[in-house]
């Protein structure tokens, strides 16, 4: 009997290495044959300007994508390649109180992702991804945007890795 569980589990372990798909720790499934990644730059459209939003959008893409997987990112075009931009950045008030103030402000970016795979052209997809905060009134934008623009694209840039790599 002890053989039997023996032999088993050592056939359950080989037909698991042979699988072709790497699942990491963030629960990431990658075929095998997909190696590198290149993230293009994500030029700021959006009609209200925030001037470093497009280069920490991008460099966030790419943080994520190298922290939550075996991927290597490489200039260029890689196996599989992110490029879009930025297409909305509003700043609006929310929430008009009875004497026609605004108790609450709303921080919103929109950023629409082209996702390409040269190793499997039938996964490619393009799709935009959204995410806000709200604070305060009484609080100075200058104060909250940098905090608030980061919380922003850490969303963002892991609703982008989920959709690509998990199956979301």
């Amino acid at each position: 009997m002890k053989y039997l569980k023996l032999i088993a589990i050592v056939i359950l372990a080989t037909g698991m290495w042979g699988c072709s798909i790497n699942v990491t720790m963030s629960g990431a499934s990658i075929p095998d044959n997909i190696n590198n990644f290149s993230v293009q730059y994500f030029e700021n459209r959006a009609p209200l300007i925030n001037p470093t939003l497009s280069q920490n959008f991008t460099e966030g893409l790419k943080d994520r994508i190298t922290q939550e997987s075996r991927l290597i990112l490489k200039n260029g075009t890689g196996d599989v390649d992110f490029s879009g931009e930025i297409t909305g950045y509003n700043i609006r008030p929310m929430a008009i109180q009875a004497d026609a103030l605004s108790a609450m402000t709303r921080l919103t970016l929109t950023v629409k992702v082209r996702y390409k795979n040269y190793k499997d052209p039938k996964v490619n997809w393009e799709s935009s991804f959204s995410a806000f905060r709200e604070f305060d009134s009484s609080l100075n934008i200058n104060d909250v945007e940098e905090e608030y623009v980061g919380e922003i694209i850490e969303e963002i840039t892991e609703n982008i890795f989920n959709k690509t790599f998990s199956d979301w």
